[in-house]
């Protein structure tokens, strides 16, 4: 009867405890909502609220003063992010089962040099000299997909993650006449779906994210991902240059604070909402892949 009370009293602390925790890190976002729908003069004046005194919009008629401009810039995020989340976990789930088979010749030296390159880099001079001149892709969609496709991290886990798979799936298939790349597909894959997801949700956030190798090497606006053209929108100068004062009109004053709640609202919202489908698989492939030896 004790031993019953106690876990009730350990469990209701528990809930309590993670719900103050969860509206912890709830309040920054509220924050940011607020601030998105809030007067410029009242953010000035007293700061952020959790309910603002006087609601607006002018932060969000600012961001979408050219609304073609934004969804355009949606369509190419969506694009690279969603090309470069299956084509990397494609290629990196390839990398790491050929890694974690013992039977591999040459795996522990192409583990080393795939290690060996999170300790050193070439900088970003040679990688952009590799990109702009040798590959040619200055201005092209490829230099915003293929550089981000693989990381040595990611294959490491996925190496880890596969290396939990007992070897007697992949004999028993190799006794039925399987090739390694059917085992690989219909056998390897459907049970390395927590690590899948989990390398497929570091893909899409890094694709969704970058805005810095657009900034390097995309001129033409048309192909400005959303993250870079929210940015230069932020930018003084982007605002003159994209013609949100002269698309809202001539007496609208346009926002700086609540702007840049409204960007990142505009920026955070859609991939907030994916991460709920793969939170169950987040955890569990992130500790097999990391406490696997």
């Amino acid at each position: 009867m004790r031993a019953e009370r106690s876990t009730i009293v350990f469990n209701i602390m528990g809930y309590i405890v993670i719900s103050v925790l969860a509206l912890l890190c709830l309040l920054p976002f509220w924050l940011i909502i607020s601030g998105s729908f809030s007067a410029e003069d009242d953010i000035i004046r007293d700061g952020f609220r959790l309910v603002p005194n006087h609601f607006s919009i002018d932060a969000y008629k600012a961001v979408f003063s050219n609304p073609m401009q934004i969804i355009q810039a949606y369509e190419v995020t969506v694009g690279l992010t969603l090309t470069g989340t299956i084509l990397g976990l494609f290629f990196t789930s390839m990398a790491g089962y050929v890694l974690s088979r013992k039977d591999f010749k040459y795996r522990d030296k192409l583990a080393f040099f795939i290690y060996f390159t999170t300790l050193f880099s070439g900088g970003l001079i040679p990688w952009y000299i590799l990109i702009v001149n040798y590959l040619d892709w200055k201005d092209s969609y490829l230099a915003l997909l293929v550089p981000a496709l693989m990381s040595a991290w990611n294959i490491i886990l996925m190496k880890n993650f596969m290396k939990s798979i007992p070897d007697s799936i992949v004999e028993s298939a190799k006794i039925d006449g399987a090739g390694e790349f059917t085992i690989y597909w219909k056998l390897i894959l459907p049970l390395s779906t927590p690590g899948l997801a989990t390398i497929g949700l570091f893909l899409g956030l890094s694709y969704w994210n970058d805005w810095f190798s657009a900034n390097v090497f995309i001129t033409t606006e048309s192909k400005y991902p959303l993250q870079f053209l929210l940015y230069k929108i932020l930018a003084s100068a982007a605002v003159l240059k994209t013609d949100i004062a002269g698309n809202l009109g001539a007496d609208f004053k346009a926002p700086a604070e609540t702007l840049k709640m409204a960007v990142a609202i505009v920026v955070t919202g859609p991939i907030i909402f994916l991460y709920p489908f793969v939170q169950r698989y987040f955890v569990k492939g992130l500790t097999i892949g990391a406490v696997k030896g």
